[in-house]
């Protein structure tokens, strides 16, 4: 009785493990019914009926990833190169990701493969590596379309790496280093370039400069020289007209006026300016003292 008892258990037990099923997050069951698809079941508990209901697939709806095999693509200049590539996708429809196609990996790495080779293959070598951008994009349009009917949706694809042969890398090289070299030649000139002009135009400045102070220098030494020449113009005016007005207060006579006359050119006789103006009332004086010379003569011949 014990035995039929355990049996029965056991039996029990195999029947609820197939008939209870606890679905993960993220997850959907594709159950078939008698071979069948009758229904998806989401996260949770779902019962099934032994030996009628089937799980076929477990399909998981996260985001997944597939990396891409590196593959030899030929340019439209007749270059090849290895492009590597990942795939961004997740599952919309569990149904048509297990019914449409019998391996929805293989069936995205085959069409990403040939899509590569056909967008690649309409460019040149230098188009590759300046519109990475641009082939990400295409590529991801393209799957997108592609693998709608399958129940997938492409998100995102990203070339990780294309990798020309070793001679056009060589040569790549020496044209980069070149290019370097010819930036740092022309940095290099322009700095000796700014350089001389800076140089020159301080020059220029400081030739300026010395030439507005010499100017400046003469201006105030003129200025200075015009100023002492005035003054004593001024103070020998001053001096004259303190003789003379001590001169008309004297009441002078004749004489005495053509006396200081004389006296007054003798003093200008004595400098020396190359031109001497004598006054009228000297050359009165003058006619006087040549009469009277003329008298002592006569008088010495007698």
């Amino acid at each position: 009785m014990l035995w039929v008892l355990l049996v029965l258990l056991i039996i029990i037990l195999i029947i609820a493990f197939n008939t209870i099923k606890i679905v993960k997050q993220s997850e959907v069951y594709i159950i078939e019914r008698l071979g069948k698809f009758h229904k998806v079941a989401d996260a949770g508990l779902t019962i099934i009926i032994p030996f009628v209901d089937h799980v076929r697939s477990v399909v998981s709806l996260k985001q997944q990833t597939m990396d891409i095999p590196p593959q030899g693509v030929i340019t439209q200049d007749n270059v090849t190169i290895t492009i590597d590539t990942v795939v961004f996708y997740r599952i919309t429809d569990p149904a048509k990701a297990v019914y449409e196609i019998q391996n929805l990996k293989k069936g995205i790495e085959y069409l990403a493969i040939t899509t590569i080779r056909d967008i690649v293959g309409k460019m040149d070598l230098d188009s590759t590596f300046s519109s990475r951008d641009a082939i990400n994009d295409h590529l991801r349009v393209i799957l997108d379309e592609a693998t709608d009917q399958w129940g997938c949706k492409v998100d995102r694809v990203e070339v990780k790496d294309i990798t020309p042969p070793a001679d056009i890398r060589d040569a790549m090289e020496k044209q980069m280093n070149a290019e370097r070299n010819k930036r740092a030649l022309i940095l290099q000139a322009e700095g000796e370039r700014q350089s001389a002009i800076t140089l020159a135009e301080g020059k220029k400045e400081a030739a300026i400069l010395e030439a507005e102070a010499d100017k400046e220098a003469k201006i105030r030494r003129a200025t200075g020289e015009a100023e002492a020449i005035k003054k004593v113009a001024d103070a020998k005016a001053q001096e004259i007209h303190v003789v003379y007005d001590a001169m008309m207060k004297a009441n002078p006579d004749d004489k005495l006026v053509q006396l200081k006359s004389l006296e007054a050119l003798k003093e200008v006789a004595n400098g020396s300016a190359n031109k001497v103006f004598i006054p009228f009332e000297a050359t009165k004086a003058l006619s006087s003292l040549g009469t009277v010379a003329e008298v002592l003569k006569d008088k010495k011949k007698d």
